[in-house]
């Protein structure tokens, strides 16, 4: 039996290709991501431990915290101790050519040592070496076009601009803050100036000093560290970035797999079938039906196996195209070389030979159940019959699909709005899916005569043919089309998604945000990044002005009773803008209690400290506590701080503060006639400052949902590419399956070109049933997640979108039909009918 699998695959190379091609996309795009991520964290570890073999010692604080200055000396009184240097870190903003800050955040400003410590590599020039003399980043000096021998302007901790000689250009590839912000560094006397930085985040050693010695000296508060444990830590810490990557790729690389199954299980029941006089045959002869089992399992192993192998290759490629892409020396996340590591070999291999076998299960067991009389049989070509689905899949379609609906119900309906609630709806979702995929042969009938009711009429006699061929094979064309319907529903379903998320923020924008101009400075730095007042009296003053709101705001410890206490942000308006300019939206309660002793609070904030109307909430503040009753709560969105208090409680307990932003509203008619270059201009002395517009803030989140999108759209798209592949490889196998059939509609008058008609809008039949399918799944789910994450939303249906993936699916449907009809068209009439 071994023998008559191994000769009957050899003798159906092209069938072996095609039955194996889906396995090897989806063990492709796996191993694929085990290489990138490989390669990813090979670099990471190399670098990390190249930079930390320069050093011998390392003292570190704990909890984050910060080593006094004075530990440097008693480090380097330490015996055996022959060099020691902290590391200053702090905000340094650079002023570009265009003199203003660069970049959204302050770029950092470190102290750079000289000697075996300099762990950073040196690109151009050298490290600084006096207060006149500075270094950068290679990205941030290549974007702002800096060269070494010109001259840079650095703003301190006080905003004051100072000029240094640009020295060197580093890579500070080890360092993940340098690079995500952009690095300026100095000697270690500069950077403590510049910085306001009196402390150190890290003490390096050099020599041969112990290191229980050096934890001696350090103390309690820090945390003493060999370099190759050091090494290891900062490699750990990078290396989380690809954890991150491989688990979001896996997901997308597990959904390719699961389509993979799909196709590979359609792909062996249609060719069981087809080899039924076959099958019987080898009854006749004495094959038991265990053996014809095994031999059915043994085929489908050596197709997951070459499969695998393929697929291996491919990811290998992908991997390569990939880093090619997002690697390199350039590359934030280093790399070293293309990595292949024994476990993405193993995986690979089970993955496909396991998933293929699986899928083969039950066409196996179909195999086994021919009988030895139907070799005698003359007509073993499958029919229509009438189609009705068996008491399992009842039984599957109710024990998911009703449970599945309330599970997700409940997410939406009833839980709290969040993570918790979203992963109920997609566990409710999941039931779901495996309701329809059960119910899915029923649904292929009536599926199909609403899809092929438009080409039927306009292709004739082959379009009718076509729809009787779509639906004559429920369960074939179900299990082809479902597979289309995972790719179509997930990225119908993160349309949906993105389009409520950017109504929802317009809306809200539009509510709560309705300025011209918002003015900014560059944040995630230091408390100490606020706005000049007198900026504010400036805008003021100009004509083009209607309206300024200034928020100030400042971090506090607050405390509840029962709950301890902890730092919120506490912040105010302009009084004469809030309701007006501002309106923030109160979940309860109303801003027309918002008095001197009362508190507005963001839901998330209530939700913690469990407060409602009524509540009380205890404040430190410089001049004393404040006790402040809770008299509403409000959204997130716009910009309202966590804590809401009046202008007159904020300046009575934390003085006058500057603001941290500023809210523009031009007079009528004035905001596109010079507004915005007056208000600019008023900005112009304050090189952090930054002018917005509304337009810009709702652009710039509508590119990262868009871009968001294109990714998803990307990941899936193999799916897709699998799903339209298992389309072309059942008409494939379906036009040898029905060559007789073919050749007698060839014989009463049928042209080649209406055989190819008749496959093409069977495949556009079929396509359309998937996507269709999948659009309804993709939508109801869409709606049910944007409902679980947050309250409020505005449900947004893309329609052009939607319309455009069924389009593509349905044009891809009937490219995939080329190659079979081409070869369903060649066939010879009389070689056809001739009965062999």
């Amino acid at each position: 039996m071994l023998k008559t699998t191994l000769a009957g695959l050899r003798a159906h190379k092209l069938r072996l290709l095609l039955t194996g091609l889906a396995i090897t996309l989806g063990v492709g795009f796996i191993a694929g991501t085990f290489v990138l991520t490989d390669s990813m964290r090979a670099g990471v570890n190399e670098k990390f431990a190249r930079s930390a073999d320069k050093v011998d010692v390392a003292v570190l604080p704990k909890e984050g915290g910060e080593l006094p200055a004075d530990l440097l000396g008693r480090v380097r009184a330490v015996p055996g101790v022959t060099d020691a240097q902290g590391t200053v870190r702090g905000d340094a903003a650079l002023i570009g050519r265009d003199g203003k800050a660069v970049g959204d955040m302050p770029t950092v400003g470190i102290s750079v040592p000289s000697g075996r410590l300099l762990r950073y590599g040196v690109d151009e020039g050298r490290p600084p070496a006096g207060p006149a003399e500075a270094v950068l980043d290679r990205d941030t000096a290549e974007r702002e076009k800096f060269a070494v021998g010109q001259t840079i302007t650095v703003l301190d901790h006080r905003q004051r601009p100072h000029r240094f000689t640009l020295v060197g250009i580093l890579d500070f590839g080890i360092d993940d803050e340098a690079n995500m912000r952009g690095a300026v560094g100095f000697d270690t006397a500069t950077a403590m100036r510049m910085t306001g930085k009196r402390v150190f985040r890290e003490i390096d050693v050099a020599g041969a000093a112990d290191r229980a010695a050096v934890a001696a000296v350090a103390g309690p508060d820090a945390e003493v560290l060999t370099g190759e444990r050091l090494g290891r830590r900062l490699a750990a810490r990078a290396g989380a970035d690809t954890e991150v990557i491989r688990t979001g790729l896996l997901i997308f690389g597990l959904v390719s797999v699961l389509v993979s199954a799909l196709v590979i299980y359609n792909t062996f029941a249609i060719l069981i079938a087809q080899r039924m006089r076959e099958t019987a045959l080898l009854r006749c002869v004495g094959a038991t039906r265990r053996q014809l089992f095994g031999g059915v399992l043994t085929e489908s192993a050596v197709v997951g196996l070459i499969g695998s192998v393929l697929g291996l290759a491919v990811g290998l490629g992908l991997g390569a195209g990939a880093l090619a892409v997002f690697g390199g020396p350039d590359a934030d996340i280093p790399t070293y070389g293309l990595t292949l590591a024994p476990r993405t070999i193993a995986v690979g291999l089970l993955v496909g030979v396991l998933v293929t076998v699986l899928s083969a299960l039950l066409p196996a067991r179909a195999a086994t159940r021919v009988s030895p009389v139907s070799a005698l049989r003359a007509d073993l070509e499958p029919g229509g019959g009438r189609f009705r689905l068996g008491w399992a899949r009842w039984t599957v379609a109710a024990l998911s699909g009703l449970p599945g609906l309330a599970v997700a119900w409940y997410g939406a309906m009833v839980l709290d709005k969040g993570e918790s609630a979203l992963f109920t709806v997609a566990a409710g979702g999941g039931l779901v899916f495996l309701a329809v995929i059960a119910l899915m042969p029923a649904l292929v009938r009536p599926l199909g005569r609403v899809a092929g009711a438009v080409p039927a009429r306009l292709a004739g006699v082959p379009g009718r043919l076509a729809v009787q061929n779509a639906r004559r094979s429920p369960r074939r064309t179900a299990t082809t089309t479902i597979a289309l319907t995972i790719g179509v529903g997930l990225m119908t379903m993160f349309a949906v998604l993105a389009a409520s998320v950017k109504a929802t923020a317009d809306e809200q924008l539009a509510e709560e945000f309705p300025v011209d101009y918002q003015l900014t400075t560059q944040w995630g730095g230091s408390d100490e990044q606020f706005l000049p007042r007198e900026l504010a009296d400036r805008l003021r003053a100009l004509p083009q002005v209607a309206a300024v709101t200034e928020m100030r705001h400042v971090e506090a410890r607050v405390e509840s009773s029962g709950r301890g206490d902890r730092r919120e942000s506490v912040g105010a308006l302009t009084a004469s803008s809030l309701g007006t300019v501002v309106k923030p939206e109160f979940t309860s309660g109303s801003l027309e209690d918002l008095r001197p002793g009362t508190v507005a609070v963001a839901d998330p904030v209530a939700r913690y400290w469990k407060l409602r109307i009524g509540s009380t909430v205890r404040v430190r503040t410089p001049r004393g506590p404040l006790e402040l009753k809770v008299v509403g709560t409000t959204g997130m969105e716009g910009p309202v701080p966590p804590l809401l208090v009046t202008e007159a409680d904020f300046t009575r307990y934390f003085g006058a503060r500057d603001p941290s932003v500023i809210f523009v509203n031009a007079r009528s008619g004035a905001a596109g006639e010079g507004a915005r270059a007056a208000v600019e201009a008023a900005a112009k002395p304050y090189p952090t400052v930054r002018v917005t517009s509304a337009a810009e803030i709702k652009k710039q989140y509508t590119k990262a949902i868009d871009m968001m999108l294109v990714i998803f759209g990307a990941l899936l798209g193999l799916a897709i590419l699998i799903a339209l592949f298992g389309i072309a490889n059942t008409l494939t196998l379906s036009v040898v399956e029905r060559t007789r059939e073919s050749a007698l509609l060839r014989a009463l008058g049928v042209t080649r070109r209406q055989l190819r008609r008749m496959l093409s809008v069977e495949a556009l039949i079929m396509a359309l049933i998937g996507a269709g399918t999948g659009v309804a799944l993709g939508v109801a789910f869409g709606w049910a997640s944007i409902t679980a994450m947050a309250e409020d939303v505005v449900f947004s249906l893309p329609y052009a979108r939607i319309a455009v993936f069924v389009l593509l699916a349905a044009a891809a449907g009937m490219l995939a039909a080329v190659l079979p009809a081409r070869r369903a068209a060649k066939a010879s009439v009389v070689e056809a009918l001739v009965d062999d």
